[in-house]
């Protein structure tokens, strides 16, 4: 069967690189064409290319964060799932008639050690992500994801959880059956959970949507991704009824992995492959595995008493301050 391959999504600041491999190509198909040897060119090139990649990739803004957080081609719930999971098992709806397809789950083997992972899911193209209305669940998604997580606390499962979401759905029908009740119902309830829980932020985590499946006892981030209260078009809107300060308010937001580690509501940062989780998922995913295994051995050394009484303290500290007399 014939297959197509899919033309690169490129960002802004990725042009360079881009415009550089290209040469790279032009290059070596000019040589092969006129039988001349440039391996040597070609190499400091390609050296090049390696280097301006880290160099593009180590210095990104918030806002550019933002940009490869939200990238077309970024690994997904159900692409880790896949990649680190030995079995992995869909389970389908809340029970009272909904079954969202914008916020996924079911029961897994991780490393042979039975587990329920559960996270929001954006579609891979534009049909699929009005289908999944691009990863923003509805009160149906979050009473779902409750209902595995109570499963996996029935049978002793940790519960494993992606964050990756714009916010939770906005339309008038999720606010008629209950979206805020529904979050806050998995607020209260995930403090009580005896199992351990582990979250991670693979893309966007935005306000309330991300919160729904994010109380956990540790809390991690990949390297390009963001966690935010207000994605700053909104926060630009509101405050100078410009989005176009998008960009300005990013920075005063403190969405990245590294602002939030330095906050200490971060746990943990992934690493990403150079160029970012998507130019490597497989690498990517076995980083997440590695960092959910430790973390769980971890977890697992504690009684259900100890691992309650840290995730609750853990919350009470975000946002604690001092004040300095001048």
């Amino acid at each position: 069967m014939a297959t197509t391959e899919r033309k690169p999504f490129l960002l802004d600041f990725e042009k360079p690189l881009a415009d550089l491999e290209a040469r790279i190509d032009q290059i070596r198909e000019l040589a092969a064409e006129n039988g001349v040897d440039v391996s040597e060119e070609i190499r400091q090139l390609e050296t090049r290319a390696v280097q301006l990649r880290q160099e593009i990739f180590s210095g990104l803004s918030p806002a550019q964060r933002l940009q490869v957080a939200r990238h077309p081609r970024r690994p997904s719930t159900l692409d880790y799932i896949q990649a680190i999971s030995d079995e992995w098992l869909e389970l389908h709806g809340d029970r009272g008639g909904f079954d969202d397809p914008a916020l996924v789950g079911g029961v897994a083997r991780l490393a042979g050690r039975p587990v329920v992972i559960l996270g929001h899911q954006k579609g891979r193209d534009t049909k699929d992500n009005v289908v999944r209305k691009f990863g923003m669940a509805s009160p149906g998604g979050y009473r779902k994801a409750m209902r595995l997580m109570e499963h996996a606390d029935r049978f002793g499962m940790p519960i494993i959880t992606f964050i990756d979401t714009p916010g939770a759905w906005a339309g008038v029908e999720a606010e008629e059956l209950g979206q805020g009740e529904a979050i806050a119902y998995n607020l209260r309830e995930m403090f009580r959970l005896n199992v351990p829980i582990l979250c991670t932020v693979i893309g966007e985590g935005g306000s309330g949507g991300a919160l729904g499946i994010g109380v956990g006892d540790r809390l991690f981030m990949f390297e390009h991704s963001v966690y935010y209260v207000a994605s700053p078009e909104a926060c630009a809107s509101i405050l100078w009824k410009d989005a176009a300060k998008a960009p300005q308010t990013a920075s005063a937001l403190k969405i990245t992995a590294i602002d939030l580690k330095q906050l200490g509501i971060l746990d943990q940062v992934l690493p990403e492959p150079s160029g970012g989780a998507h130019a490597d998922p497989l690498k990517a995913a076995a980083t997440l595995k590695q960092a959910l295994l430790q973390n769980l051995e971890e977890l697992s050394q504690l009684t259900a008493q100890q691992r309650r009484e840290l995730r609750y303290q853990k919350f009470r500290k975000i946002g604690v301050f001092a004040e300095i007399s001048a």
